[in-house]
């Protein structure tokens, strides 16, 4: 995933609190995202985060009582979670979501993939190999929950460009380009510093994943597996261990 780490390093990672709305409101999504999947107290059960950014939803995880591995490739996120998570039960990793199980220490009840973080992996090949292995990795009757956006639809015209946030010193705009198997997003970031706008490009490769077959995919690991609506505009597939 060299591109999207490349990427967040360059510019998203500086901008991503920013971008969601600041840590504590997105710590608010994230608990809101748990209650809504049912998830409640757990005293010192394990839970993994992989793609855990700042930690939006491993920190809530935590607050639940959860043992949490938490795993992300940024350095700078990495670091602004173990800032924010002083204190609670979380082991924060800087490394490949897909080399995840050489962080655990016990099979986890929970795996989280939240926001879009599946379709950053590289290939098809890539998400069938982290479903063997978060196959593999969780507990009897442990469950897997990913969120994602479905880009398996063309845009045209004007839904190829998103607003994304915007104040008086930053404008942050994304536009998506198509290509057969995936995303090319472009991250375009306009700030204001001294009084003189300057402007910042990056780009990087999202998979266009088809919802429907990342649960065939699962099912074929073993795996109970369903999506459905989740949230912000993604879709949820949810994957269940049998016991």
């Amino acid at each position: 995933m060299n591109a999207v780490t490349d990427h967040y390093e360059r510019l998203l990672a500086s901008i991503y609190q920013w971008m969601v709305g600041g840590s504590e409101f997105a710590l608010g999504l994230g608990a809101a995202d748990l209650a809504a999947l049912g998830i409640g107290p757990s005293a010192g059960v394990p839970a993994i985060d992989l793609g855990a950014g700042f930690g939006m939803h491993a920190i809530p995880l935590a607050r639940l009582g959860y043992a949490v591995t938490a795993i992300d490739s940024s350095a700078l996120l990495s670091s602004q979670l173990r800032q924010l998570a002083d204190g609670l039960d979380i082991r924060v990793f800087e490394a490949d979501l897909r080399e995840f199980p050489a962080c655990i220490k016990a099979a986890p009840r929970l795996i989280l993939c939240m926001g879009d973080t599946l379709t950053h992996l590289s290939s098809a090949v890539d998400v069938d190999r982290l479903c063997g292995r978060v196959a593999t990795a969780l507990a009897p009757g442990g469950r897997f929950i990913a969120t994602f956006r479905d880009y398996t639809n063309s845009l045209h015209g004007n839904a190829r460009f998103i607003p994304v946030r915007s104040d008086t010193d930053r404008i942050h705009t994304c536009f998506l380009e198509e290509e057969p198997d995936r995303m090319l997003v472009h991250d375009i970031l306009h700030e204001r510093r001294n009084g003189t706008w300057s402007m910042r490009v990056s780009s990087y490769p999202k998979l266009r994943l088809s919802p429907d077959e990342v649960v065939r995919t699962l099912e074929q690991h073993g795996l109970e597996a369903r999506c459905e609506p989740g949230p912000r505009g993604m879709v949820q597939v949810i994957a269940l261990r049998p016991c």
